[in-house]
């Protein structure tokens, strides 16, 4: 069966402390919806990494501190969920397995499907979600006529993310919800600094979370 997204119950927002899914969790919370955060605890970065990247580390304490900061201003629950050994297996070992194999791979959309919309998901249902949302900037609509969900591209040309999400099912689709698909980026930074949000001049990033100074090849010798 799948859940509609705009159906009623708790909804889990994915939190990475960031103005984006602060933003998403606003705009649920001023709709009344009843919101909790996770944000998860993805990697532990090798020794000689730890000290030059810990400032910019997105999914590490600080990212988790963050995260509650927001949710803190927010008046909601807020965890941090530690699925490092499955993002271990699931992204980077594949991750190195494709650079070792002469493909470029997409880190981003294994963690979506397997990690953010799979387990993450799963936890969050424990907790009574009954669908989640994230930061995205996507629009998930159902087809009245053959009834599957659509993933369209976000509004914004500048910062579409569709093709991050291109793997998920009708299933993880249908219990997704993606509060700014309708939004350009600079509403959103007005929409979370009108809300008072710390996250809301906070710097965005484009690199892969899990590679230092996004020096790819420091990291393959190092890690891979």
């Amino acid at each position: 069966m799948i859940l509609r997204a705009d159906s009623a119950g708790p909804v889990a927002v994915a939190m990475s402390g960031g103005v984006d899914s602060s933003a998403a969790a606003a705009i649920l919370k001023s709709e009344g919806r009843e919101i909790f955060g996770l944000t998860m605890d993805l990697f532990a970065l090798p020794a000689k990494f730890r000290a030059s990247n810990a400032p910019r580390d997105r999914r590490g304490p600080k990212t988790g501190e963050d995260a509650a900061a927001v949710a803190a201003k927010l008046g909601i629950p807020h965890s941090v969920v530690d699925l490092k050994p499955e993002f271990e297996d699931r992204v980077i070992a594949d991750f190195c397995a494709e650079y070792g194999a002469g493909r470029t791979p997409n880190p981003c959309v294994r963690c979506n499907r397997f990690i953010k919309f799979g387990l993450l998901f799963e936890r969050a249902a424990r907790l009574g979600a009954k669908a989640m949302a994230t930061g995205h900037y996507v629009r998930n609509e159902r087809d009245a006529a053959s009834g599957r969900w659509l993933l369209k591209k976000g509004l914004d040309p500048d910062k579409d993310q569709s093709y991050f999400l291109y793997a998920l099912t009708q299933a993880e689709l249908g219990r997704a919800l993606f509060p700014l698909g309708g939004l350009t980026k600079a509403e959103v930074r007005r929409l979370a600094l009108a809300a008072g949000l710390p996250a809301a001049e906070k710097a965005e990033s484009q690199e892969i979370c899990f590679i230092p100074d996004n020096d790819y090849p420091e990291f393959l010798r190092g890690r891979c």
